[in-house]
């Protein structure tokens, strides 16, 4: 029943089965049916349905309070005190950028002080990583923030800012128009809709009226990176430090007065009692963050061009 009241707490957290569902990567069906079983399982209703709403009654509450309990509990079990009785597990979720870059610096820094503590990283995209700290499933996580409101319990800490330039082939590059028109007249490779930074590069396409050519739809940067340089089209992609340097055949054009850009931060639960080690440990990636000053600032990397003449 661990499943079930971990959505439970969604659906508790987010009011209605499809907001909780929406969260957590469920649909609304698969929340009801859960919901359901476990009702069935114990043997009485946690909830007032009123239409599309779904509110706690006086079992469902209490019920509630001894969920959050059970599910902290949970989490400790893979927490085993090391010999010294200062030991134990930490669990953090990443972007793929994020595994390459800021990690690497934070965890060294980490085990300096307490070698005791195991670290599990765990990759993932921002959607589910943030379903996963909400649940209580992992500690933290760094991640893309999202574009709605963080529930209550969770706390977010801004790592970096990532600026979207447009990415095109040297060749398309040398004939000299700007970013703009660019991106209207060869075939566009879009950063995925369903993550966080698609939805960005959605908006932004939106508030321009820009009108493209989709060709292609990939979630992964570098992916996106090799796809332009083979020529295949132009994209929108964040100066990232975790993708590394931009392939050779390619371009980077920057958008002026019009730059976004993507926010990596770190996401954390907010607990009554929270472990030394794990504030610890976020304390250390925060501050890998600071000394990296080349994630908040674009890299001298290719020759770029403002798309206004």
């Amino acid at each position: 029943m661990l499943r079930e009241l971990q959505t439970f707490i969604a659906v508790a957290q987010y009011g209605t089965f499809a907001g909780a569902g929406t969260r957590i990567g469920l649909t609304q069906s698969a929340v009801s049916a859960q919901m359901q079983r476990l009702e069935a399982h114990l043997g009485f209703a946690l909830f007032d349905r009123t239409g599309r709403s779904a509110t706690l009654n006086k079992a469902g509450k209490r019920t509630l309070e001894l969920a959050d309990e059970l599910i902290a509990l949970y989490a400790r079990l893979a927490e085993p005190e090391g010999a010294d009785g200062r030991g134990g597990a930490l669990s953090v979720g990443a972007i793929a950028s994020a595994h390459a870059s800021l990690l690497p610096d934070a965890i060294g820094a980490f085990r300096r002080v307490l070698p005791a503590w195991r670290i599990r990283l765990v990759p993932g995209v921002s959607l589910n990583l943030l379903a996963q700290v909400d649940a209580g499933e992992m500690d933290m996580a760094v991640m893309i923030r999202p574009p709605f409101s963080l529930p209550s319990e969770l706390r977010w800490h801004t790592l970096a800012a990532e600026p979207f330039v447009l990415l095109v082939p040297a060749s398309v590059a040398k004939k000299g128009a700007s970013w703009r028109e660019l991106i209207e007249s060869e075939p566009f490779i879009r950063y995925d809709r369903r993550s966080f930074g698609g939805r960005q590069v959605e908006t932004f396409l939106r508030k321009q009226r820009l009108a493209v050519r989709d060709a292609i739809e990939v979630d992964e940067l570098p992916g996106i990176a090799q796809l332009v340089a083979r020529g295949l089209g132009v994209a929108l992609l964040p100066v990232s430090d975790g993708v590394g340097a931009w392939p050779r055949g390619v371009s980077a054009l920057d958008l002026g007065d019009d730059t976004f850009h993507r926010e990596i931060g770190l996401v954390e639960r907010t607990r009554r009692g929270r472990q030394d080690a794990a504030a610890r440990l976020a304390d250390c990636i925060v501050e890998a963050a600071a000394r990296n000053t080349s994630i908040a600032k674009t890299p001298p990397r290719m020759p770029s061009r403002s798309g206004r003449r």
